[in-house]
């Protein structure tokens, strides 16, 4: 993907500083038709951080992340305008691949979403489909890999044969996060990841974001502000489609600037 070079997004003012930001948006709205579902938001991503997207349900957190990576125009009748920059440059513009933007920006769905005809490793590999073609011994490496990445090779290592539908929901889900990251994404892409889990596989999740944060960006729409707490470096709150507020995560959770982000974290509403 090598589109010309557009003007990079600033950060708000209280976010990590960083070179350029990751992944940006600029003034994005996305539309179904002619309503909208989330209005002209500019926010910054950094590498190597976590940022939580939180606010009530329909307030815009999913649209905004199907927009990330170009899946939100795969639903009929949709369109964003504004900009999506990754690494500076627009995943919108003409001849930009929408499948090469996907490989880049990966996403993990909010139930399990294993291929259930395929074995464990061959839905790892799955992620390899677009790209170069791999020998075997490259493709089982990466396997490898991407499953040690995604915290599941000690429990899937003498089972990479058998059906994904044999493992549990959490061991599910942590194989849906090893296809994402084994093209070597840059952004990570997670929306409601733990909201089908029970709270031990919630937790499995919980900490291996963490874990990815070392080596990708990752966005994550969660409607738990506890988990936005406990994993996010940075949180952005939105309310009827706008983003109202971003920044470190301690000061959203302690000291708001809004109201609207005080009385939703305080549970007045939501």
């Amino acid at each position: 993907m090598t589109p010309p070079p557009t003007q990079p997004v600033p950060a708000p003012a209280d976010a990590p500083q960083a070179t350029v930001p990751r992944l940006a948006t600029d003034a994005l709205t996305a539309w179904y038709g002619t309503s909208s579902g989330v209005r002209d938001v500019t926010l910054a991503f950094r590498e190597n951080t976590v940022t939580a997207l939180i606010g009530p349900s329909g307030c815009g957190k999913s649209t905004l992340l199907r927009s990330l990576n170009r899946m939100h125009e795969l639903v009929p009748g949709t369109r964003v305008t504004g900009r999506v920059l990754l690494d500076g440059y627009d995943i919108y513009e003409p001849g930009i691949n929408p499948i090469q933007v996907r490989r880049r920006i990966g996403m993990v769905f909010q139930r399990p979403t294993p291929f259930p005809t395929m074995s464990i490793a061959e839905n790892v590999a799955a992620g390899l489909a677009v790209g170069p073609r791999l020998s075997r011994a490259d493709r089982a490496g990466i396997v490898e890999q991407a499953l040690k990445r995604a915290a599941l090779w000690d429990e899937v290592k003498d089972r990479l044969r058998e059906s994904p539908l044999n493992l549990s929901g959490g061991q599910q889900q942590r194989l849906c996060v090893a296809r994402t990251v084994a093209p070597e994404p840059e952004v990570i892409l997670l929306d409601e990841p733990t909201a089908s889990l029970d709270p031990s596989g919630a937790a499995h999740i919980e900490e291996l974001v963490q874990e990815l944060k070392r080596e990708f960006t990752v966005v994550i729409v969660t409607h738990n502000l506890q988990q936005a707490g406990r994993v996010s470096d940075l949180t952005a709150f939105f309310y009827l489609g706008e983003l109202v507020e971003v920044g470190p995560t301690t000061r959203i959770f302690t000291a708001p600037l809004k109201p609207q982000t005080e009385a939703y974290i305080t549970g007045r509403f939501g």
